[in-house]
């Protein structure tokens, strides 16, 4: 980022403030996988639709969608271990406020509030990591906190059926958050708060915009809808189409999840080996065919349950190979930034997108368009990848 003060010069790596770092980015996935396993009950007890869920979840992809060029530039300002110690306050402060009520409208604004600090935090964290570790140990850094978004939705899939009812769920979450946020303080070093100027010119950002990154973008944007399309309602689905009891339903959902953090690890011995066009076209077909065995029911409950294995895992291909993609498509390190950002903002919007498009469907026609929705983003991410490839492009 143009402006800011060099990283700290570290003797070595500590990884137990990178572990710390991580630790955040997988609690504030878990404020937005709370909601997907509290789904049935959030159903029962305040009389929500379909539709009314995919807004709650849908609200933190929302706001980063819109609001991740403002916060990297509220972390460039007030500085990255500042601003991920504020996330992290922002996700518990929401929380509460959805405990000591049950109004949707209020549990809505909540989610807003933590929907703020999980903005935060993702845009902060690996800002703080980029700073905090040396260079040789930059790249597995980097591949751990790759592995946030999952890990805390399984956690949250795995977890949220010990609790007796959302509001202890919540009341845990907020709990673990607000302990991070002091490890934050204790290990992540103060020199990560040193201040810096904003991003680069608008004519930089425009010149981003309008090349290969956008593509990237937009193939970022189609993985996103598809992968939240189930996972929001991954609970709810596996207890009405595939008939699963409570007791068992965050297990499997909690290991549907973990097979996407062995896509992305697995995207980085595949990649050298296959390349980007071939793993990109390789998530896109099996996503779109798996969803048709998943959401149409022509096939046994086990048998649509290894499809969603098979879902996660090969979608987990895409994230690394995109990010990957950035350094070879950008002049300079401001343009890579800014590529980041916009590869960012196309994963957020397909995460807000996903839930909301297939609450509505579901809810007026079944199951079974679902199945239609997927299958056509899936079509249109290798359309994109193909178009990618055939324009030269990584």
């Amino acid at each position: 980022m143009q402006g800011s003060a060099p990283p700290p010069a570290l003797p070595c790596t500590d990884w137990r403030a990178v572990a710390v770092v991580v630790a955040a980015g997988v609690a504030a996935s878990f404020h937005l996988g709370k909601v997907a396993i509290t789904a049935p009950q959030l159903q029962a007890g305040l009389g929500l639709s379909l539709s009314m869920l995919g807004a709650l979840g849908g609200t933190f992809a929302m706001l980063g969608a819109v609001g991740g060029v403002l916060a990297g530039s509220m972390v460039a300002r007030a500085g990255a271990r500042r601003m991920l110690v504020l996330g992290l306050a922002a996700t518990v402060l929401g929380t509460l406020l959805a405990v000591l009520s049950a109004s949707y409208a209020v549990l809505l604004a909540s989610r807003v509030v933590e929907g703020l600090g999980f903005v935060l935090i993702t845009v902060a964290g690996p800002t703080v990591l980029a700073r905090q570790v040396q260079a040789i140990d930059r790249s597995r850094a980097m591949a751990l906190w790759g592995c946030f978004m999952p890990t805390g939705i399984a956690l949250a899939m795995l977890t949220g059926p010990w609790f007796g009812g959302w509001h202890s769920l919540w009341a845990a979450a907020a709990l673990g958050s607000g302990a991070i946020a002091v490890l934050v303080l204790w290990t992540v070093p103060r020199a990560m708060d040193t201040h810096g100027a904003a991003a680069g010119p608008r004519a930089r950002i425009a010149e981003v915009g309008r090349g290969p990154a956008l593509a990237l973008a937009t193939t970022f944007l189609l993985y996103s809808l598809m992968f939240f399309a189930l996972f929001s309602f991954l609970p709810v689905l596996l207890q009405q189409r595939l008939q699963v009891e409570a007791s068992t339903v965050g297990l499997l959902a909690a290991l549907a999840s973990a097979a996407n953090i062995v896509g992305n690890l697995a995207a980085g011995a595949l990649l050298p080996r296959l390349g980007r066009t071939v793993l990109g076209t390789a998530a896109a077909a099996a996503m779109g065919l798996c969803a048709l065995g998943i959401f149409v029911p022509v096939l046994p409950p086990w048998a649509a349950f290894v499809l969603c294995l098979v879902f996660s895992a090969m979608g987990g291909l895409v994230p690394s190979s995109l990010l990957s993609s950035v350094p070879q498509v950008t002049a300079t390190p401001a343009h890579a930034a800014l590529a980041v950002g916009l590869l960012m903002q196309g994963s957020n919007l397909g995460q807000a997108l996903g839930p909301l498009l297939v609450g509505s469907v579901v809810d007026r026609h079944g199951w079974p368009a679902a199945a239609v929705c997927v299958a056509l983003a899936a079509l249109a991410m290798g359309v994109t990848v193909r178009w990618r490839a055939a324009a030269g492009r990584p």
